[in-house]
């Protein structure tokens, strides 16, 4: 496994951990976690504040086929796929492509980019209803670390179970105590997080061998 950003070819977003903190209450984590239209878009103490498409995922789609190597018949799923906004850009990269999303939120289903309902389906990152090695890239992006410690290890087994080839995450983490501050200040919906290096032993308890990379506010 590897760590290496993937993501790197995101717009850059200003962030004030220290005003979230002020601002969010243990009511604004409850109504988060429900992950539905108030985590999406409602005001954004409870989530996103307004989850829109705006085609900022085409160039990490396209980072991914082009580092994993994927074939144009590629199969991909996305674990916490949300509004399917990156499954509908891999569907941009690579038209052939299978991709399949799952995810905790019926309304974020019900509100799919594209027309993509159908493709993602309802369901935990801990018990993911596919075959073994059914998909060449599983990637799940800022989304396992909300489940607690027992289910997050399982969702990295889970991960690991269902891909044949590529499996990418991204978490929660800090390497510095300034870093941890600035994470626990900024969290609204996570469950695990720990520090890089926790990280990679928990990686190594549950056998995840795929890539990673961090979510450092």
């Amino acid at each position: 496994m590897a760590e290496i950003n993937l993501l790197d070819c995101l717009p850059a977003t200003t962030r004030d951990p220290k005003a979230r903190a002020a601002a969010k209450t243990p009511e604004d984590r409850a109504v988060a976690k429900r992950f539905d239209r108030d985590f999406f878009d409602g005001e954004r103490r409870h989530g996103y504040g307004g989850y829109r498409y705006d085609g900022r995922w085409l160039p990490v789609a396209r980072r991914f086929v082009e580092h994993y190597g994927l074939g144009p018949n590629a199969r991909i799923l996305d674990v916490g796929a949300a509004k399917g906004f990156l499954m509908y850009d891999f569907l941009q990269v690579l038209p052939a492509a299978t991709v399949r999303g799952i995810d905790v939120s019926a309304y974020a289903r019900d509100h799919a980019h594209g027309g993509l309902a159908p493709l993602i389906d309802i369901g935990s990152a801990d018990k993911l209803p596919y075959p073994d090695k059914s998909f060449d890239l599983v990637l799940s992006i800022n989304s396992i670390h909300n489940l607690p410690l027992p289910g997050c290890k399982q969702a990295l087994r889970e991960i690991e179970r269902v891909s044949r080839a590529h499996k990418f995450v991204t978490v929660d983490a800090w390497r510095t105590e300034e870093e941890h501050q600035r994470l626990l200040d900024w969290i609204l919906t996570a469950e695990t997080y720990m520090s890089v290096d926790d990280w990679h032993r928990l990686f190594a308890e549950v056998g995840y061998t795929g890539d990673c990379w961090w979510f450092i506010p």
